[in-house]
């Protein structure tokens, strides 16, 4: 069976994601994997649901560990994607020796009663937060974050809409794909979860704002203006995807309507708090405070499922209605990797670190960009970047095509990361990554490049 097929083709998702749909991918399937590989992608294609944007899979996996992964054949590649989750880097020992030792232990925390891992987990978490922001809740996924977070608004505001970016991605949960802007998430999904506006988000390159903030700004505050129900404004501060990055002036100015409006501001920091940006959290970047900020991915040090949303005393009233009440809420094991990653991201100075190697990935981008001509914007903060392609800088057509030539000759020789929109190349390696390992990535790119001819 061809898996490459669909029974329908949108545009937006065959682009979105890792372009998983086109011939580039059967022949990476044909001519880049062992037998032993083949056998087990057509097992795993045969069991598991197929879906935009995971199927078919690339490669068979049989380790992970610092900034690499590794394939049943021995393949290693260093992981510029990662889903997210690898602040700390893959099996980091501390955090496998914590884990291991908390199985030996308590497993699980039946509801009602406490735990100490927890208590230490939220107590920790909560130092690192502004003193506004410290009461919790825990779930196992970002999903279920945002689906906290909405149920909150709605219960201190009195207010059920909520207004979100068009192109955001909240979740995968009906609720979150209700609020989220990417279509690829709604197709056959309506009628979809009621009260939400969205708008058109501040970017610098491309869209209907481009480089024009104020724009943004304008159309924010009169939906606001006009429609009173509004009770939450959810956003990812950074839009992780294809690496957009509003300005400080654009975040304080959101941060003043949603408080002028009696406005809950949400932020969803999911895939990129604790070290990504090369502050803990990224709203630190803007001088500004959420009144929920969601947490997730990173947070279960990428050994562990676990999220949290944490929010301010004064909306501690509810204990009469249940806001999550998942299975595994304070789980010990989830308790004990978010403890421990904060304490790994403080023993190694991890945000020091990322501020170096932003320098370093800065520098390397932009002499990139001079070179190709293929690159038509870069962008990024910490160590989180996109590299948006263009057949023509003038016109910025997207090079969608050679997108994926790039991505494949980047496979091939040890470097995995993701495509998005089609034409945005994003790299987000672990916060732990040497020098070496950096430059090396530097290296499998510059060379997929000059394979493109895209010298300017």
């Amino acid at each position: 069976m061809d898996h490459t097929k669909r029974d329908r083709h949108n545009a937006e998702s065959v682009v979105e994601g890792d372009i998983n749909l086109t011939p580039a991918r059967s022949q990476w399937l044909q001519n880049e994997v062992s037998e032993e590989t083949k056998e087990l992608l057509e097992k795993d294609a045969k069991y598991f649901m197929h879906q935009s944007m995971s199927t078919p899979c690339l490669d068979v996996l049989q380790n992970c560990e610092g900034s690499h992964i590794e394939s049943v054949s021995g393949k290693k590649y260093l992981d510029f994607h990662g889903n997210n989750v690898h602040q700390i880097g893959f099996s980091h020992p501390k955090l496998v020796a914590r884990l291991t030792e908390q199985l030996q232990n308590l497993t699980f925390s039946t509801r009602r009663y406490a735990n100490a891992t927890a208590v230490q987990f939220a107590e920790k978490l909560t130092f690192h937060t502004p003193k506004n922001l410290n009461r919790i809740l825990l779930t196992p996924n970002g999903s279920s974050a945002i689906g906290i977070a909405l149920k909150l608004a709605r219960a201190i505001t009195g207010k059920h809409k909520v207004i979100s970016f068009w192109d955001s991605f909240h979740g995968a949960s009906l609720d979150a794909i209700s609020v989220g802007g990417e279509a690829v998430f709604q197709e056959h999904m309506g009628p979809l979860m009621p009260g939400v506006e969205r708008i058109p988000p501040p970017i610098t390159y491309r869209g209907i704002f481009e480089g024009n903030e104020e724009k943004a700004l304008e159309y924010l505050e009169y939906v606001l203006e006009k429609d009173s129900q509004i009770g939450a404004f959810l956003a990812e501060t950074i839009r992780n995807t294809d690496v957009q990055i509003p300005s400080k002036k654009f975040w304080k100015a959101a941060r003043e309507l949603c408080t002028k409006h009696g406005v809950l501001l949400i932020l969803d920091e999911i895939p990129i708090a604790f070290g990504r940006t090369g502050t803990m959290f990224a709203y630190e970047l803007f001088d500004i405070e959420p009144d929920i900020l969601c947490l997730g991915k990173g947070l279960g040090g990428g050994i562990i499922p676990q999220a949290a949303i944490v929010t301010r005393e004064e909306y501690n009233k509810f204990g009469h209605i249940s806001l999550g009440h998942y299975t595994h809420e304070k789980s010990p094991l989830g308790s004990m990797a978010g403890l421990t990653l904060l304490e790994i991201l403080e023993e190694e100075n991890i945000l020091q670190k990322v501020k170096e190697d932003e320098e370093f990935m800065r520098k390397a981008l932009y002499k990139m960009h001079r070179k190709y001509s293929l690159i038509g914007d870069v962008r990024g903060v910490g160590l989180l970047w996109g590299i948006e392609l263009v057949t023509d800088r003038k016109t910025k057509e997207k090079a969608t095509a050679e997108a994926e030539e790039i991505m494949y000759e980047c496979l091939k020789q040890g470097l995995s990361f993701k495509v998005s929109k089609g034409n945005v190349l994003q790299l987000s390696p672990p916060l732990t990554i040497t020098r070496e390992e950096l430059e090396k990535a530097f290296e499998i790119l510059n060379c997929a490049f000059l394979k493109t001819n895209a010298i300017a």
